[in-house]
């Protein structure tokens, strides 16, 4: 790796300084008692739609996201751009599905999905199916935060692959490890503020300077190998990377608001009002999306491959290495230095609250449901404080002892697993008419056909579906989902004739304001 880069490492450690002293500063904002789940869980329900904003944009748009994304568009071309429209396509899901489901979960004080899940079908196995899923779906997620952390850590020249960067890398994850444990979810609110502006800064600053200093669009367009600037047109019979593209983008859509941590972003609002006005105003954030894939078609004009900030990183991150390479060159070092800032808060944002997360659904729908029925409300927080630990310090051991390719692999297994919650949780913030058994059956059969469709095509996004001697290559988990809703669906007037559903715990009036 290159020399540190002394300055920028400077600024990057006061920003990081102070992001901790925030950190555990947040336990005394909007004070609440933090033995009580609630509390430390989901801020105690009392974020606005200003915070809501900066907690869920700082959810959904990670420090993986600020590297991978570029990194596509530079590896893969236009293809990387289905990540702008499918942020497009979840803000109608927002504003439609989730005021519904933040009213019930406040009437009733549901904390989870799973919550959610038993309360509306009163069934602890497809519950259970529900946490588990989130889960084991989460932990990946938090991993790649830690990737992208390492690539910032490796770009100020602290030897990304090294001891120093391991102790580098492990230093973070205390520091994460202490806030959360301490603040709860009021740490990453109060975060995400700042994390926003330097992301929303970096973006803007890249976005007009690298352009002027290649001579314009225009030239950094004529740049882009051929291949890589549209999609490439199907031949025969086959769809091609058009519906591949097409069902990368409503798939993810569908998906992404499932995730544990999305769902605690959104139950920690003060109002289903805040959730209806964060589905207007986060597209702001699809824009920065945009922003940042351009990113990665300016390495093309500058022949980023050939720089040696570039070759001094590829080594050890390839094409990950594309937009720190990109602001090492283009920008003086204390602004690198606020830049892999952004990028590094970026990471302990969304590690905090998807390991909040998952820790409420351990706590809630694990814990307590099968061992502790009993549980305290301070053994109920305690729990799940460890248990944020625990998960945190597994992603951690994971990145320092596995390829980081793994853990990419399973974020593509974790979006086909978390979309088989759909029935339960979008659907049955609906109607309950899907038998709880029947669901289960559909959540098993989209799980193996999901994980076996990637498999099968070492680990790509894409299948090649066969339909009538055409082929229709597209996303795996889009494909279970339909397995899953079929079974489900076929599967319910028989088991309502085996048994009776049990009694639904909510009210037609819970979903309404």
């Amino acid at each position: 790796m290159q020399n540190v880069n002394w300055i920028a490492l400077i600024v990057f450690a006061l920003l990081f300084g102070f992001i901790t002293w925030l950190g555990f500063a947040a336990a005394h904002w909007r004070r609440g008692d933090l033995n009580l789940l609630n509390e430390w869980g989901l801020g105690g329900r009392r974020f606005g739609t200003l915070i809501t904003w900066f907690l869920i944009g700082g959810d959904l748009y990670t420090a993986y996201t600020f590297i991978a994304v570029p990194a596509l568009a530079f590896g893969a071309g236009a293809v990387a751009f289905f990540a702008v429209p499918y942020t497009i396509l979840i803000y109608p899901i927002l504003l439609v599905v989730f005021p519904r489901l933040w009213s019930v979960c406040h009437k009733h004080g549901y904390i989870t999905a799973a919550d959610f899940v038993i309360g509306r079908f009163g069934n602890r196995w497809l519950a259970l199916a529900i946490a588990v899923t989130g889960i084991v779906a989460t932990m990946p997620y938090i991993a790649l935060q830690l990737v992208g952390l390492e690539v910032v850590i490796g770009g100020l020249g602290l030897g990304g692959e090294g001891w120093l960067g391991e102790v580098s890398l492990i230093i973070a994850f205390i520091i994460l490890a202490a806030f959360t444990y301490s603040s709860g979810l009021r740490a990453p609110a109060a975060i995400a503020i700042v994390k926003d502006i330097l992301i929303y800064i970096t973006a803007l600053a890249a976005c007009i300077v690298i352009p002027i200093e290649v001579g314009g669009f225009g030239k950094i367009f004529a740049a882009i190998p051929a291949q890589k600037l549209l999609l490439a047109v199907p031949h025969g019979q086959s769809t091609g990377a058009y519906s591949g593209y097409a069902t990368l983008a409503l798939g993810s859509a569908l998906a992404l608001f499932l995730y544990p941590h999305s769902i605690t972003g959104i139950l920690s609002a003060s109002g289903r009002g805040a959730v209806r006005r964060n589905a207007a105003l986060l597209p702001a954030y699809s824009f920065m999306l945009g922003l940042l894939t351009l990113l990665g078609l300016m390495a093309f004009a500058l022949d980023i491959d050939k720089l040696p900030e570039f070759a001094d990183g590829f080594k050890a991150f390839k094409s990950n290495f594309a937009v720190p390479a990109l602001l090492l060159h283009t920008f003086p070092s204390w602004f690198v230095g606020v830049a892999f800032a952004a990028i590094g808060i970026g990471a302990l944002v969304p590690a905090a609250i998807m390991s909040i997360a998952a820790a409420n659904l351990f706590t809630r729908n694990i814990y307590r449901e099968f061992f502790h029925r009993d549980a305290s409300d301070k053994q109920e927080s305690q729990m799940a404080k460890w248990m944020s630990l625990i998960v945190k310090f597994g992603a951690l051991i994971f990145i320092l002892l596995l390829p980081s390719q793994y853990a990419i692999q399973l974020q593509l297994l974790g979006g086909i697993w978390i979309i088989q919650t759909l029935p339960a949780v979008l659907i049955g913030a609906y109607t309950r008419w899907l038998n709880p058994w029947a669901q289960l059956v559909g959540w098993a059969a989209g799980i193996v056909s999901g994980t076996w469709m990637a498999a099968a095509m070492n680990f790509s996004a894409t299948f090649p579906l066969q339909l009538g001697g055409w082929t229709f290559p597209g996303y795996s988990a889009l494909y279970s989902l339909l397995l899953n809703l079929i079974v489900a669906v076929v599967l319910t007037p028989l088991f309502n004739q085996v048994s009776k559903p049990a009694q639904d715990q909510t009210a037609p009036a819970d979903y309404q304001p």
